[in-house]
């Protein structure tokens, strides 16, 4: 790929880890239509929906393995050498291993568990701290921020749910990240969010309707919709720095909490 000149940018450049025709694909699709320079990376970067983006809206496709410390390192180098040092970065990834889904914690495997927490949390932590130490160095925009890093979160951020333990333990950890790195980022100038999704995500499928894979199709808006969360996350970079949000939870309407 031909490297810039990053020296005269001044787009906002968006990384987004974790890809999925989900949240992920309406954040990319959303920032790409405001004008930013968008990436997006997963594990497996030849995903048919990741194609999608890049031909529809120009989104650079990476490959990388978020609980790996060299890959997400290697992610940050080629982004900032390919489309500038990112201003918004989003860590889009739940961690949840298969065979973890509804087990107790007599029945829980200890491998998933732990698989779960550096799935989740611990690539999290990698991902943010790249992000820190690209955000540092971008010089301040007109509202005097550096960039924003938005971690996306679920219910068992704030309750442990029963045959959850393992989901709960990462969520908590993720959360107690973004705390501690938002009361240390946020005083130079970088703003951090925590956005736990209290809500079956649905997703628009080919035949148009929204569906989640256990929620089924979402009627009368019982399903979070990941256009809305997607300006919700643009928002949030936007803010003027004198109301920076922290922790910002999104549920419909009907959501029972």
């Amino acid at each position: 790929m031909t490297e810039i000149d990053t020296s005269t940018v001044l787009q906002d450049v968006a990384l987004i880890v974790g890809g999925g025709p989900g949240i992920s694909s309406s954040c990319a699709r959303l920032f790409a239509r405001e004008g930013m320079r968008v990436a997006i990376a997963a594990r497996n970067a030849d995903k048919p929906v990741l194609h999608a983006l890049e031909k529809t809206h120009g989104v650079r496709r990476y490959a990388c393995d978020a609980s790996d410390p060299a890959s997400v390192e290697s992610l940050f180098q080629s982004v900032a050498g390919e489309l500038g040092a990112p201003t918004l970065v989003v860590h889009n990834i739940d961690g949840r291993v298969p065979g973890i889904f509804r087990k107790g914690i007599i029945e829980a495997e200890p491998t998933m568990a732990f698989d779960t927490i550096r799935n989740s949390a611990f690539s999290a932590f990698l991902v943010g701290q790249q992000a820190a130490r690209r955000m540092r160095e971008n010089t301040p925009n007109a509202n005097g921020a550096k960039g924003t890093i938005i971690f996306t979160n679920a219910s068992a951020a704030l309750k442990g749910y029963p045959l959850s333990g393992a989901f709960a333990m990462a969520c908590h950890a993720k959360a107690g990240l973004a705390q501690s790195m938002a009361r240390e980022l946020m005083p130079q100038g970088i703003h951090v969010a925590n956005v736990p999704i209290d809500a079956a995500i649905g997703w628009t499928q080919e035949d148009g309707t929204r569906a989640h894979r256990l929620a089924g199709t979402s009627v009368d808006d019982n399903l979070a919709d990941p256009d809305h969360i997607a300006q919700t996350y643009l928002q949030l970079h936007r803010q003027h720095r004198s109301t920076w949000a922290f922790e910002v939870v999104l549920r419909p309407w009907v959501e029972k909490w």
